[in-house]
């Protein structure tokens, strides 16, 4: 008699879509910390700073995560599959 395989914990397409939401969230938690750090690049005793670069930070890190939220978009859109019943089969 052959044995049956046992069944994953979880699906994988619904693991990964799990994970891809836990990191859509994070997302703007990270985006915050980032926008802080050109606050502490400051030198101490430093009266005054060249604020061009920290513009150019600041544009370069919206756009990095305007394209990672555009990434994580058509896996949060997807329809969750509908679970199988194991007394159907």
């Amino acid at each position: 008699m052959a044995r049956r395989k046992r069944p994953l914990f979880l699906d994988p397409r619904r693991y990964r879509r799990t994970r891809l939401r836990d990191a859509a969230r994070l997302l703007p938690i990270f985006a915050a910390v980032m926008l802080i750090l050109p606050l502490l690049w400051a030198a101490p005793g430093e009266t005054s700073r060249r604020t061009s670069g920290d513009v150019i930070y600041f544009f370069v890190l919206w756009l990095l995560v305007i394209a990672i939220a555009a990434a994580f978009a058509p896996g949060l859109s997807e329809d969750e599959p509908a679970p199988k019943d194991k007394e159907e089969e």
